[in-house]
């Protein structure tokens, strides 16, 4: 699958694991088939718009949020938008988590001063 594809499935299993739900949970909450939630996951299948949006009203986030900071892979070669990538690898952990981590954050921003 495209790169895209992958992409998107990464960021809806992170969505999906920071509101500690199962792909199982997921897909009857979005009346879609477990398999396939862990297909879309995976990068394996390229869903459907509307896929998406039952997917993104079953995590409870908007699709512009689930699409946002989108980059061409040329861009992302080319990436030092240093907040950006900080963003996307916070996202991509569980709340508690990403409460420890900005409170690192804070406490080396406060170390620069």
């Amino acid at each position: 699958m495209s790169d895209l594809s992958v992409e998107i499935g990464k960021r809806i299993r992170n969505y999906r694991i920071g509101k500690k739900m199962s792909q199982e949970e997921l897909a009857e909450k979005c009346g879609l088939h477990p398999t396939y939630i862990g297909q879309v996951e995976r990068g394996e299948k390229n869903a459907t718009l509307e896929s998406i949006s039952k997917i993104t009203a079953g995590l409870s986030v908007t699709m512009s949020t689930l699409f946002e900071k989108i980059e061409s892979r040329e861009d992302a070669t080319q990436n030092t938008n240093y907040p950006f990538i900080a963003y996307d690898l916070v996202q991509s952990i569980p709340n508690d988590s990403q409460k420890k981590i900005v409170s690192i954050m804070r406490d080396i921003i406060d170390m620069t001063k």
